[in-house]
């Protein structure tokens, strides 16, 4: 019961964020409605906010334990959500043990789990008439989803935590709850639905410095058009160069060339390949093409693979 010598915490909280040496967390309270709109339908887009938690980190031995989603819908032009649409969260039996380090960070057990089953009709009525599907790890969460769902295959994905330049914003970490902390709310982290939802209220927020929304930023670098280079049969002694470029090095596992390989532009592919003949092969090479876009961008999938002769 609230009396009348019972301190107002908002009124508190306000008087601590007016005085820079104070910062003010609340906690998260979901939300089904981010703006008014009367914008014609053309200019709504569909979004789903996807996130799993999984056995562990490898896509062939592991399996998904939990999925979650949310369907929004959003403003094409501003990127700014405005309403939830829906959420569906499942938990599934993988089949084989929960590993315990999964257990100590989302907290689901063997026990849990037993007897459920993630319903792909339903999922895949959920998720198909997205514009964009985004996760905050899609590089790990997409694998999971084609394997497990192979309809994924079919849908546009962006990662909220690559594709937003959180360094730019002032945010020095990717870390989803560590992003939430510095947008000024909390929430109990690394159960599928949550997730969902904290991720959308982040991306429902103005950015701290460029006061954009992160969901523009992911709209527009879902356009992009890409091409991943390999760097096929480089001399061994050049390994540093290409480091040095940003080149990253592809184990020959999962559709991967044994090779270092970069993301560019596509735009910038000639400039690429001129780079390459002049500071890594002296000799007739060849290189691979992948060609990347939101389609097949965080899948182990490659499409377009051509190879372009140096000489």
């Amino acid at each position: 019961m609230t009396t009348a010598l019972e301190p107002d915490l908002e009124l508190m909280a306000f008087t601590l964020e007016s005085d820079d040496n104070y910062r003010v967390l609340r906690r998260f309270k979901p939300r089904t409605r981010f703006k008014e709109s009367t914008l014609p339908p053309d200019r709504l887009g569909r979004g789903v906010v996807l996130d799993t938690e999984t056995t562990g980190r490898d896509p062939a031995t592991d399996r998904i334990i939990e999925l979650g989603l949310a369907a929004f819908t959003f403003d094409r032009e501003t990127g700014e959500p405005v309403e939830i649409l829906g959420t569906y969260n499942s938990l599934e039996d993988p089949g084989i043990p929960i590993d315990p380090a999964a257990t100590r960070v989302n907290g689901i057990t063997d026990e849990m789990v037993k007897g459920h089953r993630i319903d792909d009709v339903t999922v895949e009525k959920f998720v198909a008439s997205a514009d964009l599907v985004i996760a905050h790890n899609a590089g790990f969460d997409r694998e999971f989803c084609e394997r497990r769902m192979p309809f994924f295959k079919d849908l546009a994905w962006a990662c909220s935590r690559t594709q937003i330049d959180w360094e730019a914003e002032g945010i020095g970490g990717t870390k989803l709850d560590y992003i939430a902390f510095r947008m000024g709310f909390f929430y109990d982290a690394h159960r599928a639905e949550i997730d969902c939802l904290a991720l959308l209220e982040v991306l429902a927020r103005p950015l701290p410095v460029s006061g954009a929304r992160g969901l523009l930023q992911l709209l527009e670098a879902s356009k992009q058009r890409q091409v991943r280079v390999w760097a096929t049969d480089a001399p061994f002694e050049k390994k540093g160069v290409l480091a040095a470029r940003g080149y990253r090095w592809g184990d020959g596992t999962q559709g991967k060339e044994k090779a270092w390989y970069i993301l560019i532009p596509e735009d910038k592919l000639e400039e690429e390949l001129a780079w390459l003949r002049a500071n890594v092969y002296r000799f007739p090479a060849r290189v691979v093409i992948d060609d990347v876009d939101a389609l097949c961008r965080f899948s182990p999938r490659r499409i377009g693979t051509r190879t372009v002769r140096l000489s």
